[in-house]
């Protein structure tokens, strides 16, 4: 069966950036999804359109067909009183580099990595932290099947091994959640 709409695809993949490899899945644990839900890159789909089990792949995604360029809006500067609970922020948590899920004041749930901390202020950028990297991706199609009711319902949740871009920082899902810095799976 080739990969096409409404199909369960597993596949094994090593995603490089800058020359270093950053994400990968095996055989053994793949990345399995529902092809044309949703839950990857659209570009990324593009390119492994029509493969079957056992088919290699390889091909390059630009910034603007990845996460999408920087922009610089998106990094800004906050007061630090925004991060205190009663009063207090949690020891390390304003640590260069951390990711801090947040929320606007609309109630949109962003995750912003910490640049920089001053005395009042902490410098936050919202970028995806793929933004503006240039994306290697090479792999193999393990299995291709008609997707069941149940994956169409549950999408990425429903399958076995494969990633719903929660909170994966205990790499339960294989390091693909948005705390792995990276997320390949598109998130």
């Amino acid at each position: 069966m080739k990969i096409g709409d409404k199909t369960f695809v597993s596949l094994s993949y090593k995603l490089t950036v800058d020359g270093q490899v950053v994400d990968s899945t095996s055989a053994e644990r793949p990345l399995e999804f529902v092809y044309g839900a949703g839950y990857l890159l659209p570009k990324f789909e593009e390119n492994i359109k029509g493969l079957e089990p056992g088919d290699k792949f390889e091909f390059t995604l630009p910034a603007s067909e990845g996460y999408g360029e920087i922009i610089s809006e998106a990094v800004t500067d906050l007061p630090k009183n925004v991060f205190m609970i009663d009063g207090n922020i949690e020891d390390g948590l304003l640590s260069v580099g951390n990711q801090i899920p947040m929320s606007t004041a609309d109630g949109q749930h962003l995750i912003g990595t910490v640049k920089n901390v001053s005395s009042d202020t902490v410098t936050m950028d919202f970028n995806h932290p793929m933004a503006g990297k240039t994306l290697n991706f090479s792999g193999e199609i393990i299995g291709v099947r008609e997707a069941t009711e149940e994956d169409l319902t549950q999408g990425m949740a429903a399958a076995h091994g494969g990633c719903d871009c929660s909170d994966c920082s205990d790499d339960s899902c294989g390091g693909h959640g948005e705390n792995s810095g990276s997320c390949g799976c598109g998130c």
